[in-house]
């Protein structure tokens, strides 16, 4: 087993300095109430956070002098995870959905995918049409084309064209965001 020439650093700690980590020799001390008691020597806040039965927490490293507030660490960073779980869950992925339809598309069938497109719309999707030519009707590339302009035009009030009508293979692709 080989071994490394130098020691390895230290492990980087995430969040606040927490007594005996702070290095700061003077700081500005808030007390459990929130109040503040003015600046005085790091030992004398550390005493202070210990006659409390709490931590001094380092909440303002970058001030002239670092401001401290003597609270329970434990309960800090678990309410900090609650606040970033809240974050997650309030957070909506954008999916890009799918619409495959055909260029001689009868209009009934139209409206039942123009209806589902409004619905991904509502729901912050991005909708991907693409309009598949089978056989000779890759000669009538203008009647597929209309047919994106219409779904450009139905949905104008709710969407913007992301990326325009475009011929690859076989296919006519055109993708849709929600305003």
């Amino acid at each position: 087993m080989a071994r490394r020439p130098h020691a390895a650093p230290p492990p980087k700690k995430d969040g606040p300095r927490i007594n005996q980590e702070i290095r700061s020799p003077r700081v500005l001390l808030i007390d459990e109430s929130g109040e503040k008691q003015g600046i005085m020597p790091v030992d004398a806040a550390l005493e202070a956070a210990q006659e409390a039965g709490l931590d001094l927490v380092e909440v303002s490293p970058n001030a002239d002098p670092p401001v401290c507030k003597i609270l329970d660490y434990g309960k800090l960073k678990y309410q900090e995870q609650k606040k970033k779980t809240e974050a997650r869950k309030k957070q909506k992925t954008q999916d890009i959905k799918e619409i495959k339809m055909r260029p001689n598309i009868d209009t009934h069938d139209y409206e039942v995918k123009a209806k589902a497109m409004r619905r991904f719309f509502e729901e912050g999707d991005k909708v991907k049409v693409t309009l598949r030519f089978r056989g000779r009707e890759m000669a009538h590339q203008d009647r597929g084309m209309a047919l994106l302009d219409r779904v450009k035009e139905d949905f104008s009030d709710v969407a913007k064209v992301e990326f325009s009508p475009k011929l690859e293979g076989r296919q006519m692709i055109m993708v849709l965001a929600p305003r």
